[in-house]
C-alpha cells in the first residue's frame, strides 16, 4: 500500500494558560491566524483549522505540515504566536494517508463574523 506523508500538529489550550485582556487575546488571534496562512502560502502547510465538538476540550486545532521533518514542523508550529503567547501548546506527529486524499473537499461553513 503506499501512502502519503505529512506532519501532524494537535493545537491544544495548555492546562495554565497565559491570560490576556479581550484586545491583546484579539490581537494574539489575529496574529496566529496570519501566521498559518502565511505558512499555507509559502506551501509549508497544507491546511489548518480549529476543532470543534471534541469530548476533549484541550485540542483547539489541527495543523497539517508538509515540511519532510517532524523538527522542522515543531519549529515552525512553536514559532506560532498564540503559542509564544503561550495561549496554544503543540503535539507534533507523522500522519498517513492515502496518495491525493488530502485534496478531496469537505462541506463548506460560512462563520459569523
Amino acid at each position: 500500500m503506499e501512502l502519503e506523508s505529512f506532519e501532524l500538529v494537535m493545537l491544544r489550550r495548555p492546562a495554565n494558560p497565559t491570560e490576556y485582556g479581550d484586545a491583546e487575546s484579539r490581537r494574539i488571534q489575529a496574529e496566529h491566524l496570519a501566521y498559518l496562512a502565511g505558512l499555507r502560502a509559502a506551501g509549508r502547510v497544507v491546511t489548518n483549522g480549529p476543532v470543534l465538538d471534541t469530548p476533549d476540550e484541550s485540542l483547539r486545532g489541527l495543523v497539517f505540515f508538509r515540511t519532510g521533518s517532524l523538527e522542522e514542523a515543531r519549529r515552525l508550529a512553536e514559532q506560532d504566536p498564540a503559542v509564544r503567547a503561550g495561549r496554544l501548546a503543540v503535539e507534533v506527529m507523522t500522519w498517513w494517508c492515502p496518495p491525493g486524499t488530502m485534496a478531496a473537499p469537505g462541506r463548506t461553513i460560512t462563520l459569523p463574523d
